[in-house]
């Protein structure tokens, strides 16, 4: 009998976690169990690290989201601040790690091999580009805080922008507890901001400068992109 109440209990757990998730849910990820865990990291985000009315604001078509890389919470703030499912570029070790292939394979995470062999991935993320999706990448390459020296993104963001001819939308991410870290970051409460500036055209990403502009934009050293008009 109390083995029967007990189970009763969790499967009451999971079906109220199920239906909090969908009701949150704000983008379509194209299957319902996706779609819970969207609306579930969007109460996450807004309740834990109080990421309140933040919003990207993203064009109909394909579209690149440039943020800078803070810490592993990252990839959730900009989910929670979107209405359209992102893909994400990765680091293949990461897409990798245990226990978790599953959920970046489902959100349609694009692996990329940081050894050099970036093709597949380059490949990939402007199929989806110009199929209409929204790819988000950290131009820096890795966790790379304001304090650091280098400004420069990889030059692969524009890039990416060129042959898909496609716009970048960049986003600053400010206010996480735990920055440098992967893990950490998600048990300390935040007090998270997003900002997202106005579009970087393909045409304009050809610009001499622009890996230089952007990535200062990123880091908070620069207000605005400056563009000279054609």
């Amino acid at each position: 009998m109390m083995f029967a109440l007990m189970l009763a209990v969790v499967l009451l757990l999971i079906v109220l976690t199920i239906w909090a998730g969908l009701r949150a849910n704000e983008a379509d990820w194209g299957r319902w169990w996706v779609n819970a865990i969207d609306g579930l990291a969007r109460r996450y985000v807004r309740r834990f690290h109080r990421l309140s009315g933040a919003r990207l604001h993203l064009p109909d078509g394909g579209v690149l989201v440039a943020a800078n890389h803070v810490s592993g919470l990252d990839p959730l703030l900009l989910v929670a601040a979107s209405r359209r499912p992102l893909r994400f570029l990765i680091a293949e070790e990461e897409y990798n790690r245990f226990g978790l292939r599953w959920l970046f394979r489902a959100a349609g995470c694009i692996p990329v091999d940081r050894g050099g062999r970036t093709d597949a991935a380059f490949r990939a993320a402007v199929r989806a580009l110009k199929a209409g999706e929204v790819v988000a990448l950290f131009p820096h390459g890795r966790i790379h805080l304001d304090a650091q020296p280098e400004s420069r993104v990889k030059p692969g963001v524009l890039r990416l922008a060129q042959l898909a001819n496609c716009p970048i939308v960049p986003a600053r991410l400010e206010g996480i507890a735990g920055p440098g870290t992967v893990f950490t970051c998600l048990f300390l409460r935040s007090h998270a901001t997003l900002t997202d500036f106005p579009m970087l055209t393909a045409e304009h990403a050809h610009g001499p400068d622009m890996r230089q502009q952007l990535g200062e934009l990123l880091l908070g050293r620069r207000t605005a992109l400056e563009i000279a008009e054609s």
